[in-house]
């Protein structure tokens, strides 16, 4: 019998991108898989938050398309592109800062219509027991790293198939992004895809499967993350090894 080739959960091909006339993503290709974790990494400016922002449909390509699940969503609004499957987590959060933890993390399940809500609650408490001991206080009384556990919980309040995961690890504490690196290896395990992008390569490639390096724009190396860790031009630019 012949064997059907898998498709990937996810494929950028040829994506143009960026705003106004500047170019920020110039002709780029990416392709995960179900059930992965990949890792985008890359200096500042590189085009690493483009690509989210372009996949989640903050922005619009200029060319080259973006499936998801074997259909076209390259155009699509982004609320559009939730209920398709994916969350994006933001740089910076993007908490409401005035809401509660519980009428935040409420926020994430505004499109869902199914009876499964509260059982998803339950799920998010487990993986951040630190936000059920929080969810009366508002967002903006919140640490740094219960902000970032805030907006990962939000947006998995969606049911995500993708999670797409914007610099988790910023201004946190070695200690923080120790537990905020556990918990996205958790979530993964229960059957989340994963696109991390962080300028932390080695943590990032610590708990990827894959890897892409962009540069100015382009993709400039992909590989298995653990070659990506072995690999000189990566150690000397990103790992700080000489």
């Amino acid at each position: 019998m012949e064997r059907r080739p898998v498709v990937p959960l996810l494929e950028l091909s040829g994506v143009v991108s960026g705003y106004g006339p500047i170019r920020a993503l110039k002709g780029v290709d990416i392709s995960i898989d179900a059930g992965s974790i990949v890792a985008l990494i890359g200096n500042n400016g590189a085009g690493k938050t483009t690509s989210l922002r372009t996949i989640s449909g903050l922005l619009r390509p200029r060319s080259g398309t973006i499936t998801f699940g074997g259909a076209r969503i390259d155009g699509l609004a982004p609320h559009l592109i939730v209920r398709r499957g994916i969350s994006h987590v933001p740089e910076g959060r993007g908490i409401f800062s005035r809401l509660t933890v519980l009428e935040n993390i409420g926020m994430g399940a505004y499109s869902r219509k199914d009876k499964d809500v509260a059982a998803d609650l339950d799920r998010i408490f487990q993986l951040f027991p630190r936000l059920k001991e929080r969810r009366n206080q508002t967002g903006g009384t919140l640490s740094g790293g219960e902000q970032q556990m805030l907006a990962i919980a939000r947006a998995l309040m969606a049911r995500p198939a993708l999670l797409l995961l914007d610099e988790p690890s910023m201004g946190l504490s070695p200690l923080l992004v120790e537990t905020i690196l556990s918990t996205i290896q958790e979530i993964n395990q229960q059957g989340t895809t994963i696109l991390l992008v962080e300028q932390n390569a080695p943590m990032a490639l610590a708990v990827a499967q894959y890897g892409y390096v962009i540069e100015s724009g382009t993709i400039a190396l992909s590989a298995p993350a653990d070659d990506l860790l072995r690999n000189p031009a990566v150690q000397n630019a990103y790992l700080g090894v000489e």
